[in-house]
């Protein structure tokens, strides 16, 4: 008989800018958005609880932001800063288990299953983990538990901020036939609206389709689509995970040939890679720049340097160079993505000074 695996998602919440609000006494309460300036063609990397009340949300123009929340207080990332305290939340996680996966800076899968601590309890532990968290920076994280990755990373988004829930193997097939579509993993706004046209509203409707059926609409997806709802996710904690490339791509609200809301846009994506490779301690010299007109047509644009890279400012100099050879600006445009592989640990990085964007 097959042991059945406790999962643990930790998600620290509203984390950069909860990191301003701790360093700045005077930012408690305050809505505080992380990002470029208002003035300026930023965009927003993080923002706390306050500024989301307002309708504030990671990657939006920050002069979009300024509107919505006049009162809101603009601070630049501090990286090292959060790689700092990331550091300490890693080294919690470690001291519990060694089946750790970090996802960024401020989350992680944890197994638990076995555990350093000889606990049974997953609940437990996470509320133990939390309590570390708190008195070791002074900062608060959600947690979600359950038997897989997929359930146990919805759960810990059911109770935020500061808050611990759990989907037990009982109440998963309840619970997903409840859930609306748009909040399963690996369902984004296309492929939700897709859903939508065929009756597929939340997943008791998803689950009426065979794997054939949903092959047949969404391609290899539909595997993934068929498994997902009725909680099968077999994928493992992969602490020393390998990855061959590092990428994120964003599907616009609404089509667009405006080169200034696609800048934005690649330099969201830009500060979302550049976290990821922090966090790995890695970077790369192929950049690929992906993008999709309004009739769908796909096209990438490659580039690979001399040395390899991980700051925004690098990989996003690069995809603008890359925008040159693409129709952006004439074509309205639905989708960008930035793709950084060729990936190398920095401890094999060689010194090497890059031209600035200015030279």
């Amino acid at each position: 008989m097959s042991t059945i695996r406790k999962i643990i998602h930790i998600d620290m919440d509203a984390f950069y800018a909860s990191v301003e609000q701790l360093d700045n006494p005077d930012l408690r309460g305050k809505p505080v958005i992380v990002g470029g300036s208002p003035q300026n063609r930023g965009v927003v990397a993080a923002c706390s609880y306050e500024a989301r009340r307002f309708g504030v949300h990671s990657a939006m123009p920050c002069s979009t932001a300024a509107r919505h929340c006049p009162l809101a207080v603009f601070t630049r990332p501090r990286m090292w800063r959060y790689q700092s305290i990331s550091q300490k939340v890693m080294a919690i996680f470690l001291d519990i288990t060694a089946l750790v996966e970090p996802l960024s800076l401020d989350e992680a899968f944890l197994d638990v299953t076995l555990n350093r601590v000889n606990n049974p309890s997953a609940t437990r532990l996470a509320e133990i983990i939390r309590q570390r968290i708190y008195s070791t920076t002074g900062l608060t994280a959600s947690a979600g538990i359950s038997y897989n990755k997929f359930l146990a990373k919805i759960a810990s988004d059911m109770d935020k901020p500061n808050g611990l829930s759990v989907i037990l193997p009982q109440q998963a097939l309840s619970f997903l036939d409840d859930l609306p579509v748009g909040k399963f993993f690996g369902v984004g706004r296309v492929t939700e609206s897709k859903m939508k046209n065929l009756g597929i509203t939340h997943g008791r409707h998803l689950r009426r389709f065979t794997r054939e059926d949903l092959m047949h609409h969404f391609g290899k997806n539909g595997i993934f689509y068929y498994n997902i709802v009725r909680g099968i996710d077999d994928r493992p904690v992969r602490p020393n995970r390998v990855r061959k490339s590092i990428g994120s791509e964003t599907t616009l609200q609404k089509d667009t040939r405006n080169t200034e809301e696609i800048a934005e846009l690649l330099s969201s994506i830009a500060w979302k890679l550049a976290d990821i490779l922090l966090q790995k301690d890695c970077s790369g010299s192929t950049i690929t720049l992906k993008v999709r007109y309004n009739d769908f047509t796909t096209i990438t644009r490659s580039i690979t340097l001399h040395t390899a890279i991980c700051s925004a400012t690098d990989i996003f100099f690069q995809a603008t160079k890359l925008k040159q050879a693409t129709a952006i600006g004439h074509r309205p445009v639905r989708l960008l993505g930035i793709t950084i592989s060729k990936l190398i640990s920095n401890k094999e990085k060689k010194p090497v000074q890059l031209p600035l964007p200015f030279d």
